[in-house]
This record gives C-alpha cells, sequence and structure tokens, in this order.
C-alpha cells in the first residue's frame, strides 16, 4: 500500500472490510494490528488480530476457511482497509458465505445474485439429467449448447427489432442463462470474460471488438 496508515488514530487496531473479489459480497469485518498486517501481507491469507482471544488470528486457521487476499487498499482517511479475497468455503461460524447474511428480505446486489447463480449452474454440470434441465444440456456437449446461444441470439435481435422491451428482457435472460452453460461447459466463466473486457479497456474509445474504430 502507498500510503501510510494512522495506527495512531485507530488506537492501533485498523478496521478491515474483506469483499468477495468476484461476487463483490461483502464477507466480513475484522480488525488488525501491525503485526497481522504484515503476516497477512507476507502469506497473502487474511489474518486478523483477535480482540477475544487477544492474538493473531488467521481466518480458517482452523476450519480451511482461509480469506485468499487478491487486491487491497486504504480508505481516504488513511484509517479503514478493503480487502478483495476469495474465500475457500464459507466465511461465516454459522456455515454461510457471508457474515452479514440476516437482511429481512434476504436482499442482495444483482451482481452477488447474478455469480452465485454462476456458481449453481456450474455445480449442475454432473448432476441427475432427469431433474435437471441444464445438467442435460451440459451432457449434449458444447455444439448443442452452441446452437442454443445462437438461437436465443437471433430471438433476441428480432425481439429488439419489434422494440418489444418486455420480450427483449425476456429474450437476453435466456441467451445470458445459455452463455453461461456454454463458458461452463468450455471450463470458462465469466470472470475470463470481464478480465478480456478490462484488457480492451485501456484507452477511451475502445471498441468492444478489440480495435479503436
Amino acid at each position: 500500500m502507498k500510503t501510510k496508515i494512522n495506527w495512531q488514530k485507530v488506537d492501533n487496531l485498523l478496521p478491515v472490510i474483506v469483499q468477495h473479489a468476484q461476487t463483490c459480497e461483502v464477507l466480513m469485518l475484522g480488525y488488525m494490528n501491525p503485526e497481522a498486517l504484515e503476516k497477512t501481507l507476507a502469506e497473502k491469507k487474511v489474518t486478523f488480530f483477535s480482540r477475544t482471544k487477544q492474538r493473531l488470528w488467521t481466518k480458517g486457521e482452523t476450519s480451511g476457511h482461509f480469506l485468499n487476499v487478491v487486491d487491497m487498499s486504504l480508505d481516504c482517511d488513511d484509517d479503514t482497509l478493503l480487502i478483495l479475497a476469495n474465500p475457500i468455503g464459507p466465511t461465516c461460524h454459522t456455515g454461510a458465505e457471508s457474515c452479514f447474511h440476516q437482511f429481512e428480505s434476504q436482499s442482495e446486489g444483482d451482481w452477488t445474485w447474478f455469480a452465485k447463480l454462476e456458481r449453481v449452474l456450474a455445480g449442475l454440470k454432473f448432476a441427475d439429467q432427469e431433474s435437471s434441465y441444464t445438467a442435460k444440456l451440459y451432457a449434449k456437449g458444447v455444439k448443442k449448447i452452441a446452437q442454443k446461444v445462437g438461437e436465443e441470439g437471433v430471438e433476441t435481435a428480432l425481439a429488439a427489432v419489434s422494440q418489444d422491451k418486455d420480450e427483449v428482457v425476456s429474450e437476453v435472460a435466456d441467451l445470458t442463462y445459455h452463455l453461461t452453460v456454454l463458458l461452463q461447459s468450455m471450463d470458462l466463466e465469466w470472470g475470463d470474460v470481464i478480465a478480456k473486457l478490462k484488457e480492451r479497456h485501456q484507452g477511451i474509445g475502445l471498441h468492444p471488438e478489440g480495435s479503436n474504430k
């Protein structure tokens, strides 16, 4: 980190927010002292200072549910740390993916929900074909899935030409579902697509297909 932590301001305990690097879901809040931060930086696994145990505590040290560090950033006042991490297993001691899972409405961010849907679809690769359309589609192979993507793409275009907004939303949903299955069938994911978009988005006005037009 390029900026200096204001340890005096936080009484030597830095608040740390951990966010899922893929889904953007907030996973947990903890505190670090300088030693915990040093250990985190060295081992790339989130380590806190436990206020109850009065010692360093690496998340997952007993459960194996580590938080692998992807990136981190201080806030504008240099007194709160945000860590992007890839969790191994659930983060909460209750078995939930996040410690912040008790929303009364069970609401969550749209992209967090979509990322979870991608994982659900990935988990159906080898499910019972008789009980899951997705599993049956995987079993038919890439050529059949690609055919479905083509069909849904055409239907999306036709809905757009007719300017039927409700139908466009419906067809785009179908297309996105089949694209997700196609990616998973080829051992790819939306993160790979996003990485390519980031790569292309290096300058203003970059054309989506990869060249300035």
